[in-house]
């Protein structure tokens, strides 16, 4: 059984900071890429970042470059979201997402990458406060 299990989330001053652990299982990670999406109520999900598990090559939406980071330990199967300066925009649930390719070109078309994946996590919440 596929399964993405979210960790991490929380409440958080402005400025803070958080780290995501995406823990997951069931399939052959090197053959995905892995990243993260957020969602604010009655908003479509966004593509935040992704990591290829194959090559290591990211991607970073606009908004978070230069204040999120993410990273693999392919050992022990983890996806890592390391969000610094964090901003009250930033409050969303996040969701670790799992697309076979394993690059992370459907996060370059923002406006379809959602319907790209092919397995979710259940999200955690992130609450930034001013």
């Amino acid at each position: 059984e596929v399964q993405l299990v979210e960790s991490g989330g929380g409440l958080v001053q402005a400025g803070g900071s958080l780290r995501l652990s995406c823990a997951a299982s069931g399939f052959t990670f090197d053959d995905y890429a892995i990243g993260w999406f957020r969602q604010a109520p009655g908003k479509e999900r966004e593509g935040v970042s992704c990591i290829s598990s194959s090559d290591g090559s990211t991607y970073y939406a606009d908004s978070v470059k230069g204040r999120f980071l993410i990273s693999s330990d392919n050992a022990k199967i983890t996806v890592y979201l390391e969000m610094n300066s964090l901003k009250p925009e930033d409050t969303d649930v996040y969701y670790c997402a799992a697309e076979q390719g394993p690059t992370c070109s459907s996060y370059y078309r923002p406006a379809a990458a959602q319907y790209g994946m092919d397995y979710w996590g259940k999200g955690t919440q992130v609450t930034v406060s001013s």
